[in-house]
């Protein structure tokens, strides 16, 4: 039979974006549709523009540790529309690249929704169009609890894109997003709120890591609260009044969730076409990232497995590999370093220390609580904090965690040693960049008593 392309892929992110370009340089004639922009989720409405965020409401931070160091500081503030306006041209500019790159590369850009109609069939607004190998790659979507008033609130996309900075917003949720978003509007100047459900903010990460960072958002002015949730939301004439767990009610500008992602399956006829889905419409696929039908794939935050850009980059070129490289590949999950652009920063690779201790049993754990040289004159009161946990049988490093100053920049190169499995006493052999927080990870010597 012939097809119209050798693969085409549904989703213009990160990882079709990857596929669709190395497949397009092993020989595949590829197309890929977006509805949307060219880039996805990270480049148009998450990571990258989120992380121009962070820069921008940090300056209200460096401002002041200027003036420990000399510098004589005039009045300063901060223009949301002039941000805004600047952050889009940026977004706009990497959209083009993204275009130029796929073009490049000889890939064919559809612009509309896309669904899949059959195994190697697929609906382009009125056009029907066949292809050997289908590749699903839309991402997620935040998800948005079922509460009355819901539609009074926004998601982090929205928060891209608001008019005017809110006077006081109240972001609901604990995860990576959520303590995000906080301190980013915490430093361009609003009154920030936030507001979690359970015991402790960022589940799932080692606990020294959430305790520290709670205890310094609150200690920056970030009113946190925990064991806390919305029961109702009802819009005002300016703003938005929340009925909280416990009867009583807030009133804000803006309110914002941060609850989490889901994949982005909805509406896509991958059901109908028999593609298997799972827990929250997550598309079930092997490790090639092979569904139930063989001539479909899926990558990225869509199979909800590790929802960051750099493995769905990672997903997209292994199956390109995988397919049309006659080389089978399968992307690694495990020991992926990770970042959370929080004020202080968070960088984590490996395992937390729970989940080392149910897996290994019996660990050694390192600690260091310092202040960053930066800070001693600098006037904050702001500390870091460096752990390194080790199974004790193998003496391999199994866990490496770290909040504070440029912890995010760190913990790459960390990740690359604990990739390798590398030994404490590998690391203890290693020679320390001094001064930097960085040496840390290799000056620990004294097993926390415990």
């Amino acid at each position: 039979m012939t097809f119209d392309y050798d693969l085409f892929v549904i989703g213009a992110g990160s990882g079709g974006v990857r596929a669709s370009r190395i497949a397009s340089s092993l020989g595949a004639r590829v197309a890929v549709a977006e509805e949307y922009r060219v880039g996805g989720t990270c480049v148009i409405r998450g990571c990258v523009p989120k992380k121009l965020m962070v820069y921008a409401s940090h300056f209200a931070e460096d401002f002041e540790l200027a003036r420990g160091f000399g510098w004589s500081v005039g009045e300063t503030s901060f223009d949301w529309k002039t941000f805004i306006a600047r952050k889009d041209a940026e977004i706009d500019r990497l959209n083009g690249l993204y275009i130029k790159t796929l073009e490049g590369a000889g890939v064919e850009i559809i612009d509309g929704r896309a669904t899949v109609t059959g195994p190697n069939s697929v609906r382009v607004g009125e056009r029907e169009i066949t292809a050997k190998t289908i590749l699903v790659a839309t991402g997620g979507w935040p998800h948005m609890p079922d509460v009355p008033g819901i539609e009074h609130a926004i998601s982090s996309n929205e928060a891209f894109h608001l008019e005017e900075q809110p006077e006081h917003i109240v972001v609901v949720g604990g995860g990576y997003i959520a303590v995000e978003f906080a301190g980013i509007f915490h430093g361009m100047g609003s009154n920030v709120s936030l507001l979690y459900r359970s015991e402790q903010i960022l589940r799932g990460f080692d606990d020294d890591l959430r305790d520290r960072l709670n205890t310094e958002m609150r200690r920056k002015g970030i009113d946190v609260r925990t064991d806390t949730n919305i029961t109702k939301i009802e819009k005002l004439e300016r703003g938005v009044r929340l009925t909280l767990t416990d009867g009583s009610t807030m009133d804000a500008d803006a309110v914002m969730y941060a609850t989490g992602r889901v994949p982005n399956t909805k509406g896509l006829g991958l059901e109908s076409s028999g593609v298997a889905l799972g827990k929250g419409g997550a598309i079930k696929v092997d490790k090639y990232s092979k569904t139930n039908v063989d001539s479909i794939y899926a990558v990225g935050d869509v199979t909800d497995r590790v929802a960051l850009t750099p493995v769905a980059i990672k997903e997209g070129h292994a199956f390109a590999l995988t397919v049309f490289g006659g080389t089978p590949m399968a992307a690694e999950h495990d020991a992926i370093p990770t970042a959370v652009f929080s004020q202080p920063p968070i960088g984590t690779v490996g395992l937390s220390e729970a989940d080392a201790k149910e897996k290994y049993g019996d660990v050694t754990v390192y600690t260091s609580d310092f202040k960053p040289m930066k800070h001693t004159i600098g006037g904050s009161d702001e500390r870091a904090f460096a752990k390194l946990i080790v199974d004790k049988a193998s003496d391999r490093v199994v866990g490496a965690h770290m909040i504070g100053a440029d912890a995010a920049e760190i913990i790459q190169g960390i990740g690359i040693a604990v990739k390798a499995g590398l030994t404490k006493a590998q690391f203890d052999a290693t020679v320390a960049v001094h001064p930097s927080s960085a040496e840390e990870f290799v000056l620990m010597r004294t097993p926390r008593a415990d």
